[in-house]
């Protein structure tokens, strides 16, 4: 099993392979989401004393905390998942 890391910000590292849902955390829903989380131990907060920009949900329902933007994480992990695929050969070789 090849393990991919996703950085989240400030140092901190994910497991792509684990992340079911990168969301923003505005909602009433993400909000109830996180107390819930706190409640069974199972939340990571990971914002390094920043403002929270965006809740990653993983497959085991650990709830993960950034400092970082939503959309920058899934950008991450889009080119992460690119550079998987390895770069296309153009020489015809």
């Amino acid at each position: 099993m090849d393990i991919k890391l996703l950085n989240i910000g400030f140092g901190n590292t994910v497991v792509a392979n684990r992340i079911v849902a990168i969301v923003s955390p505005s909602s009433a829903p993400m909000k109830r989401l996180k107390e819930d989380a706190k409640q069974a131990n199972k939340l990571i907060d990971a914002t390094m004393g920043r403002r929270t920009r965006a809740i990653i949900i993983t497959d085991s329902d650990h709830v993960i905390l950034s400092g970082v933007q939503a959309e920058t994480i899934a950008q991450r992990l889009l080119h992460d998942q690119g550079q998987k695929d390895g770069p296309t050969s153009k020489s015809g070789k």
